[in-house]
Protein backbone atom coordinates (compact mmCIF):
# COMPACT_ATOMS: atom_id res chain seq x y z
CA UNK A 1 0.00 0.00 0.00
CA UNK A 2 2.80 2.30 0.78
CA UNK A 3 4.55 1.54 -2.49
CA UNK A 4 1.31 2.18 -4.29
CA UNK A 5 0.95 5.55 -2.73
CA UNK A 6 4.51 6.58 -3.70
CA UNK A 7 4.02 5.67 -7.23
CA UNK A 8 0.64 7.34 -7.13
CA UNK A 9 2.23 10.86 -6.54
CA UNK A 10 4.95 10.32 -9.20
CA UNK A 11 8.06 10.60 -6.90
CA UNK A 12 11.15 8.44 -7.28
CA UNK A 13 11.27 5.68 -4.76
CA UNK A 14 14.70 6.52 -3.11
CA UNK A 15 14.52 10.37 -2.96
CA UNK A 16 15.05 10.70 0.80
CA UNK A 17 17.95 8.25 0.96
CA UNK A 18 19.97 10.21 -1.66
CA UNK A 19 19.79 13.47 0.34
CA UNK A 20 21.23 11.87 3.45
CA UNK A 21 24.08 10.46 1.42
CA UNK A 22 25.08 13.91 0.06
CA UNK A 23 25.11 15.44 3.52
CA UNK A 24 27.36 12.71 4.77
CA UNK A 25 29.84 13.32 1.92
CA UNK A 26 30.01 17.00 2.77
CA UNK A 27 30.75 16.26 6.42
CA UNK A 28 33.54 13.83 5.51
CA UNK A 29 35.40 16.52 3.43
CA UNK A 30 38.46 18.07 5.28
CA UNK A 31 38.06 21.68 6.38
CA UNK A 32 40.41 24.42 5.00
CA UNK A 33 43.24 25.31 7.37
CA UNK A 34 45.51 28.32 6.78
CA UNK A 35 49.20 27.51 6.28
CA UNK A 36 51.57 27.75 9.26
CA UNK A 37 53.43 31.04 9.35
CA UNK A 38 57.16 30.71 8.54
CA UNK A 39 60.05 33.17 9.08
CA UNK A 40 62.16 31.90 6.20
CA UNK A 41 63.07 34.78 3.89
CA UNK A 42 61.76 37.47 6.23
CA UNK A 43 64.03 40.11 7.76
CA UNK A 44 64.11 39.99 11.51
CA UNK A 45 63.12 43.24 13.17
CA UNK A 46 65.58 44.73 15.60
CA UNK A 47 64.62 45.91 19.02
CA UNK A 48 61.80 44.82 21.27
CA UNK A 49 58.41 43.89 19.91
CA UNK A 50 55.84 46.66 19.74
CA UNK A 51 53.55 44.76 22.11
CA UNK A 52 56.34 44.54 24.66
CA UNK A 53 57.23 48.23 24.47
CA UNK A 54 53.71 49.42 25.17
CA UNK A 55 52.00 48.86 28.50
CA UNK A 56 49.54 45.98 28.75
CA UNK A 57 45.93 47.28 28.76
CA UNK A 58 42.89 45.23 29.79
CA UNK A 59 40.22 44.64 28.60
CA UNK A 60 40.95 44.70 24.87
CA UNK A 61 37.44 44.53 23.62
CA UNK A 62 36.66 46.38 20.42
CA UNK A 63 34.52 49.51 20.40
CA UNK A 64 34.92 52.13 23.10
CA UNK A 65 37.67 50.18 24.85
CA UNK A 66 39.87 50.43 21.74
CA UNK A 67 39.66 54.22 21.91
CA UNK A 68 40.64 54.14 25.56
CA UNK A 69 43.61 51.94 24.69
CA UNK A 70 44.88 54.38 22.06
CA UNK A 71 44.52 57.26 24.52
CA UNK A 72 46.56 55.33 27.07
CA UNK A 73 49.24 54.73 24.45
CA UNK A 74 49.26 58.42 23.61
CA UNK A 75 49.66 59.33 27.29
CA UNK A 76 52.58 56.90 27.55
CA UNK A 77 54.35 58.43 24.54
CA UNK A 78 53.79 61.96 25.83
CA UNK A 79 55.25 60.98 29.18
CA UNK A 80 58.27 59.45 27.45
CA UNK A 81 58.79 62.60 25.39
CA UNK A 82 58.61 64.77 28.52
CA UNK A 83 61.13 62.52 30.28
CA UNK A 84 63.63 62.82 27.41
CA UNK A 85 63.17 66.59 27.33
CA UNK A 86 63.77 66.86 31.08
CA UNK A 87 66.89 64.71 30.78
CA UNK A 88 68.29 67.11 28.19
CA UNK A 89 67.51 70.10 30.39
CA UNK A 90 68.95 68.52 33.53
CA UNK A 91 72.12 67.49 31.70
CA UNK A 92 75.19 69.13 33.25
CA UNK A 93 76.75 72.12 31.51
CA UNK A 94 80.14 70.40 31.28
CA UNK A 95 78.64 67.46 29.40
CA UNK A 96 76.85 69.74 26.96
CA UNK A 97 79.98 71.81 26.42
CA UNK A 98 82.06 68.68 25.88
CA UNK A 99 79.55 67.35 23.37
CA UNK A 100 79.43 70.63 21.46
CA UNK A 101 83.22 70.89 21.56
CA UNK A 102 83.56 67.41 20.07
CA UNK A 103 81.23 68.43 17.24
CA UNK A 104 83.30 71.57 16.59
CA UNK A 105 86.49 69.50 16.58
CA UNK A 106 84.96 67.19 13.98
CA UNK A 107 84.23 70.20 11.79
CA UNK A 108 87.72 71.62 12.28
CA UNK A 109 89.43 68.42 11.25
CA UNK A 110 92.90 67.24 12.14
CA UNK A 111 95.66 68.21 11.68
CA UNK A 112 95.18 71.98 11.52
CA UNK A 113 97.54 74.39 9.84
CA UNK A 114 98.88 77.58 11.42
CA UNK A 115 98.82 80.83 9.49
CA UNK A 116 98.79 84.60 9.89
CA UNK A 117 95.75 86.77 9.28
CA UNK A 118 96.73 89.44 6.75
CA UNK A 119 93.45 91.24 6.09
CA UNK A 120 89.75 90.89 7.00
CA UNK A 121 87.56 91.33 3.89
CA UNK A 122 84.12 91.00 5.52
CA UNK A 123 82.44 89.08 8.34
CA UNK A 124 82.83 85.75 6.54
CA UNK A 125 86.02 86.08 4.46
CA UNK A 126 89.65 87.01 5.04
CA UNK A 127 93.13 86.75 3.53
CA UNK A 128 95.63 84.51 5.35
CA UNK A 129 99.24 83.50 4.74
CA UNK A 130 101.53 80.76 6.01
CA UNK A 131 105.28 80.74 6.64
CA UNK A 132 106.01 78.44 3.71
CA UNK A 133 103.20 79.18 1.24
CA UNK A 134 101.28 81.89 -0.63
CA UNK A 135 98.36 83.98 0.56
CA UNK A 136 94.80 82.59 0.39
CA UNK A 137 91.34 84.13 0.23
CA UNK A 138 89.43 81.90 2.67
CA UNK A 139 86.15 81.78 4.56
CA UNK A 140 85.71 82.21 8.32
CA UNK A 141 83.71 79.48 10.06
CA UNK A 142 80.65 80.62 12.00
CA UNK A 143 81.89 79.30 15.38
CA UNK A 144 85.07 81.43 15.29
CA UNK A 145 85.05 84.40 17.70
CA UNK A 146 85.20 87.41 15.39
CA UNK A 147 86.26 89.74 18.23
CA UNK A 148 89.62 87.94 18.47
CA UNK A 149 90.41 88.38 14.78
CA UNK A 150 92.76 91.22 13.97
CA UNK A 151 95.45 91.65 11.31
CA UNK A 152 98.67 89.96 12.32
CA UNK A 153 97.15 87.42 14.72
CA UNK A 154 97.85 83.68 14.44
CA UNK A 155 94.91 81.59 13.21
CA UNK A 156 94.19 77.88 12.76
CA UNK A 157 93.43 76.69 9.23
CA UNK A 158 91.54 73.63 7.99
CA UNK A 159 93.95 71.14 6.42
CA UNK A 160 91.88 70.82 3.21
CA UNK A 161 89.77 73.93 2.64
CA UNK A 162 92.23 76.30 4.44
CA UNK A 163 89.23 77.94 6.17
CA UNK A 164 89.78 79.75 9.46
CA UNK A 165 88.61 77.39 12.20
CA UNK A 166 90.19 78.98 15.29
CA UNK A 167 92.35 81.72 16.77
CA UNK A 168 95.52 81.23 18.80
CA UNK A 169 95.17 83.76 21.60
CA UNK A 170 98.75 83.21 22.83
CA UNK A 171 100.87 84.30 19.87
CA UNK A 172 104.14 83.73 21.73
CA UNK A 173 106.40 81.01 20.43
CA UNK A 174 106.47 77.89 22.66
CA UNK A 175 110.24 78.35 22.88
CA UNK A 176 109.68 81.63 24.76
CA UNK A 177 107.67 79.80 27.42
CA UNK A 178 110.57 77.41 27.89
CA UNK A 179 112.96 80.35 28.35
CA UNK A 180 110.97 81.67 31.30
CA UNK A 181 112.31 80.27 34.57
CA UNK A 182 109.52 78.88 36.75
CA UNK A 183 111.95 77.64 39.41
CA UNK A 184 114.69 79.95 40.63
CA UNK A 185 118.29 78.65 40.62
CA UNK A 186 119.79 77.51 43.91
CA UNK A 187 122.91 79.68 43.62
CA UNK A 188 122.99 82.88 45.67
CA UNK A 189 125.44 85.69 46.31
CA UNK A 190 126.94 83.66 49.17
CA UNK A 191 128.08 81.03 46.64
CA UNK A 192 130.21 83.60 44.80
CA UNK A 193 133.76 83.95 46.05
CA UNK A 194 134.88 87.56 45.92
CA UNK A 195 133.48 89.75 43.09
CA UNK A 196 132.17 92.28 45.64
CA UNK A 197 132.59 95.17 43.22
CA UNK A 198 130.80 93.30 40.41
CA UNK A 199 127.94 92.31 42.71
CA UNK A 200 127.54 95.91 43.86
CA UNK A 201 127.47 97.20 40.29
CA UNK A 202 124.86 94.70 39.09
CA UNK A 203 122.68 95.41 42.13
CA UNK A 204 122.75 99.14 41.36
CA UNK A 205 122.01 98.62 37.67
CA UNK A 206 119.43 95.80 37.76
CA UNK A 207 117.93 95.09 41.18
CA UNK A 208 117.64 98.56 42.68
CA UNK A 209 115.68 100.13 39.74
CA UNK A 210 113.08 97.33 40.05
CA UNK A 211 112.73 97.39 43.82
CA UNK A 212 113.22 101.12 44.59
CA UNK A 213 112.60 103.21 41.46
CA UNK A 214 111.77 106.25 43.60
CA UNK A 215 115.46 106.66 44.50
CA UNK A 216 116.33 107.37 40.88
CA UNK A 217 113.39 109.75 40.52
CA UNK A 218 114.57 111.75 43.52
CA UNK A 219 118.06 111.82 42.09
CA UNK A 220 116.67 112.99 38.74
CA UNK A 221 118.33 110.32 36.62
CA UNK A 222 117.07 107.42 34.57
CA UNK A 223 118.12 103.95 35.73
CA UNK A 224 120.38 101.90 33.46
CA UNK A 225 118.58 99.83 30.82
CA UNK A 226 121.05 96.98 30.74
CA UNK A 227 124.50 95.71 31.66
CA UNK A 228 127.01 93.47 29.92
CA UNK A 229 129.26 91.03 31.78
CA UNK A 230 132.51 90.32 29.97
CA UNK A 231 135.77 88.64 30.80
CA UNK A 232 137.71 85.40 30.50
CA UNK A 233 135.86 82.06 30.57
CA UNK A 234 135.18 80.64 34.02
CA UNK A 235 135.29 83.92 35.94
CA UNK A 236 131.69 83.77 37.23
CA UNK A 237 129.57 85.71 34.72
CA UNK A 238 126.79 83.13 34.40
CA UNK A 239 127.05 82.33 38.11
CA UNK A 240 126.35 85.96 38.97
CA UNK A 241 123.33 85.97 36.64
CA UNK A 242 122.00 82.87 38.44
CA UNK A 243 122.43 84.63 41.77
CA UNK A 244 120.46 87.62 40.45
CA UNK A 245 117.66 85.26 39.36
CA UNK A 246 117.67 83.67 42.82
CA UNK A 247 117.54 86.96 44.74
CA UNK A 248 115.00 88.91 42.72
CA UNK A 249 111.27 88.25 42.60
CA UNK A 250 111.01 89.54 39.02
CA UNK A 251 110.34 87.29 36.05
CA UNK A 252 113.61 85.91 34.70
CA UNK A 253 114.02 84.98 31.02
CA UNK A 254 117.16 83.02 30.13
CA UNK A 255 118.28 83.02 26.48
CA UNK A 256 121.36 81.76 24.70
CA UNK A 257 122.39 83.87 21.71
CA UNK A 258 122.40 80.86 19.37
CA UNK A 259 118.69 80.24 20.09
CA UNK A 260 117.83 83.43 18.19
CA UNK A 261 119.31 81.95 15.00
CA UNK A 262 116.39 80.27 13.23
CA UNK A 263 116.03 78.32 10.01
CA UNK A 264 113.49 80.39 8.09
CA UNK A 265 113.79 84.05 7.18
CA UNK A 266 112.10 86.35 9.65
CA UNK A 267 111.78 83.76 12.43
CA UNK A 268 114.78 85.11 14.37
CA UNK A 269 113.53 88.73 14.54
CA UNK A 270 110.02 87.50 15.33
CA UNK A 271 111.32 85.39 18.22
CA UNK A 272 113.28 88.39 19.50
CA UNK A 273 110.14 90.54 19.45
CA UNK A 274 108.13 87.88 21.27
CA UNK A 275 110.77 87.56 24.00
CA UNK A 276 110.55 91.23 24.87
CA UNK A 277 106.76 91.15 24.49
CA UNK A 278 106.49 88.36 27.07
CA UNK A 279 108.97 90.23 29.31
CA UNK A 280 106.80 93.36 29.12
CA UNK A 281 103.63 91.39 29.92
CA UNK A 282 105.26 89.86 33.02
CA UNK A 283 107.04 93.03 34.14
CA UNK A 284 109.05 93.62 36.23
CA UNK A 285 111.34 91.18 34.45
CA UNK A 286 114.99 90.51 33.65
CA UNK A 287 116.20 89.19 30.28
CA UNK A 288 119.54 87.38 30.44
CA UNK A 289 121.22 86.77 27.05
CA UNK A 290 124.24 84.51 27.37
CA UNK A 291 126.89 84.30 24.63
CA UNK A 292 125.62 87.44 22.93
CA UNK A 293 128.54 87.30 20.48
CA UNK A 294 126.62 84.56 18.60
CA UNK A 295 124.40 87.24 17.01
CA UNK A 296 125.98 90.55 18.06
CA UNK A 297 129.16 90.53 15.96
CA UNK A 298 130.18 93.54 13.93
CA UNK A 299 128.29 94.07 10.70
CA UNK A 300 130.01 93.54 7.37
CA UNK A 301 129.07 92.96 3.74
CA UNK A 302 128.21 89.30 3.20
CA UNK A 303 126.77 87.34 0.29
CA UNK A 304 125.52 84.54 2.57
CA UNK A 305 121.81 84.55 3.32
CA UNK A 306 122.44 83.08 6.77
CA UNK A 307 124.81 85.88 7.75
CA UNK A 308 122.34 88.51 6.57
CA UNK A 309 119.58 86.85 8.59
CA UNK A 310 121.78 86.94 11.71
CA UNK A 311 122.42 90.63 11.12
CA UNK A 312 118.67 91.25 10.76
CA UNK A 313 118.14 89.49 14.08
CA UNK A 314 120.74 91.77 15.69
CA UNK A 315 119.03 94.85 14.21
CA UNK A 316 115.74 93.73 15.78
CA UNK A 317 117.56 93.30 19.09
CA UNK A 318 118.93 96.85 18.77
CA UNK A 319 115.42 98.12 18.17
CA UNK A 320 114.07 96.29 21.22
CA UNK A 321 116.87 97.57 23.46
CA UNK A 322 116.49 101.22 22.51
CA UNK A 323 113.70 101.70 20.01
CA UNK A 324 110.63 103.87 19.64
CA UNK A 325 108.68 102.11 22.41
CA UNK A 326 109.64 102.35 26.05
CA UNK A 327 110.51 98.98 27.60
CA UNK A 328 109.45 99.94 31.11
CA UNK A 329 110.52 97.61 33.92
CA UNK A 330 112.47 95.26 31.66
CA UNK A 331 116.20 95.00 32.38
CA UNK A 332 118.73 93.25 30.14
CA UNK A 333 121.85 91.38 31.22
CA UNK A 334 124.28 90.18 28.56
CA UNK A 335 127.34 87.98 28.91
CA UNK A 336 130.21 87.35 26.51
CA UNK A 337 133.86 86.30 26.40
CA UNK A 338 134.74 88.49 23.41
CA UNK A 339 133.44 92.01 23.87
CA UNK A 340 135.86 93.30 21.21
CA UNK A 341 133.95 91.38 18.52
CA UNK A 342 130.58 92.98 19.34
CA UNK A 343 128.99 95.66 17.20
CA UNK A 344 129.55 99.17 18.66
CA UNK A 345 125.85 99.99 18.25
CA UNK A 346 124.94 97.10 20.54
CA UNK A 347 127.03 98.16 23.54
CA UNK A 348 126.72 101.93 23.24
CA UNK A 349 125.32 103.94 26.18
CA UNK A 350 121.54 104.05 26.03
CA UNK A 351 121.33 100.34 25.26
CA UNK A 352 124.01 98.95 27.56
CA UNK A 353 124.74 101.56 30.23
CA UNK A 354 127.22 99.62 32.31
CA UNK A 355 130.02 97.24 31.34
CA UNK A 356 131.21 94.96 34.16
CA UNK A 357 134.62 93.32 33.78
CA UNK A 358 135.34 89.90 35.31
CA UNK A 359 139.03 89.15 35.79
CA UNK A 360 140.85 86.11 37.09
CA UNK A 361 140.75 86.03 40.91
CA UNK A 362 143.47 87.49 43.09
CA UNK A 363 144.80 85.80 46.22
CA UNK A 364 141.99 86.99 48.47
CA UNK A 365 139.36 85.86 45.98
CA UNK A 366 141.15 82.52 45.49
CA UNK A 367 141.01 81.92 49.23
CA UNK A 368 137.25 82.56 49.32
CA UNK A 369 136.63 80.29 46.31
CA UNK A 370 138.66 77.48 47.90
CA UNK A 371 136.70 77.86 51.12
CA UNK A 372 133.36 77.69 49.27
CA UNK A 373 134.23 74.53 47.30
CA UNK A 374 135.93 72.69 50.20
CA UNK A 375 133.34 73.56 52.87
CA UNK A 376 131.50 70.24 52.36
CA UNK A 377 134.57 68.09 51.65
CA UNK A 378 136.30 65.80 54.21
CA UNK A 379 139.87 67.10 54.29
CA UNK A 380 142.83 65.40 55.94
CA UNK A 381 144.90 67.22 58.55
CA UNK A 382 147.84 67.71 56.16
CA UNK A 383 145.82 69.82 53.71
CA UNK A 384 146.88 73.47 53.73
CA UNK A 385 144.85 75.55 51.28
CA UNK A 386 147.20 78.53 51.69
CA UNK A 387 149.82 76.52 49.83
CA UNK A 388 147.66 76.60 46.71
CA UNK A 389 146.39 80.13 47.28
CA UNK A 390 149.93 81.56 47.37
CA UNK A 391 150.88 79.95 44.06
CA UNK A 392 151.18 82.29 41.10
CA UNK A 393 149.05 80.11 38.85
CA UNK A 394 146.71 81.94 36.51
CA UNK A 395 143.60 80.07 37.64
CA UNK A 396 139.99 81.09 37.17
CA UNK A 397 137.13 80.26 39.49
CA UNK A 398 136.12 77.34 37.26
CA UNK A 399 139.69 75.98 37.39
CA UNK A 400 139.66 76.07 41.20
CA UNK A 401 136.34 74.21 41.26
CA UNK A 402 137.73 71.63 38.81
CA UNK A 403 140.81 71.18 41.05
CA UNK A 404 138.66 70.46 44.12
CA UNK A 405 136.47 68.02 42.18
CA UNK A 406 139.49 66.23 40.72
CA UNK A 407 141.06 65.88 44.20
CA UNK A 408 137.88 64.28 45.49
CA UNK A 409 137.81 61.83 42.54
CA UNK A 410 141.42 60.80 43.19
CA UNK A 411 140.55 60.05 46.82
CA UNK A 412 137.57 57.94 45.75
CA UNK A 413 139.78 56.01 43.34
CA UNK A 414 141.86 54.81 46.31
CA UNK A 415 138.74 54.11 48.41
CA UNK A 416 139.51 56.91 50.86
CA UNK A 417 136.88 59.16 52.40
CA UNK A 418 139.31 62.00 53.15
CA UNK A 419 141.16 64.16 50.67
CA UNK A 420 144.87 64.60 51.30
CA UNK A 421 147.34 67.26 50.21
CA UNK A 422 148.83 64.90 47.61
CA UNK A 423 145.41 64.62 45.97
CA UNK A 424 145.24 68.40 45.64
CA UNK A 425 148.76 68.53 44.18
CA UNK A 426 147.96 65.84 41.60
CA UNK A 427 144.69 67.60 40.75
CA UNK A 428 146.50 70.91 40.32
CA UNK A 429 149.05 69.36 37.94
CA UNK A 430 146.28 67.81 35.88
CA UNK A 431 144.28 71.07 35.67
CA UNK A 432 147.37 73.07 34.69
CA UNK A 433 148.25 70.50 32.03
CA UNK A 434 144.79 70.73 30.47
CA UNK A 435 144.96 74.54 30.62
CA UNK A 436 148.34 74.52 28.87
CA UNK A 437 147.08 72.17 26.14
CA UNK A 438 144.10 74.45 25.49
CA UNK A 439 146.35 77.51 25.18
CA UNK A 440 148.75 75.71 22.80
CA UNK A 441 145.89 74.45 20.67
CA UNK A 442 144.51 77.98 20.45
CA UNK A 443 147.79 79.19 18.92
CA UNK A 444 147.30 77.02 15.84
CA UNK A 445 143.64 77.87 15.21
Amino acid sequence: MGQGQSSQFGLPPNIFGDGDRKKKKKQDKPKYEPPVATRVGKKKRRGPDASNRLPAIHPSTRCRLKLLKMERVKDHLLMEEEFVRNQEQLKSTDDRVAEERSKVDEIRGSPMGVGTLEEIIDDDHAIVSSATGPEYYVSIMSFVDKDLLEPGCTVLLHHKSVSIVGVLQDDADPMVSVMKLDKAPTESYADIGGLEAQIQEIKEAVELPLTHPELYEEMGIKPPKGVILYGAPGTGKTLLAKAVANQTSATFLRIVGSELIQKYLGDGPRLCRQIFQVAAEHAPSIVFIDEIDAIGTKRYESSSGGEREIQRTMLELLNQLDGFDDRGDVKVIMATNKIESLDPALIRPGRIDRKILFENPDQNTKRKIFQIHTSKMSLASDVDLEEFVQLKDDLSGADIKAMCTEAGLLALRERRMRVTASDFRSARDRVMKNKLEESIEGLYL
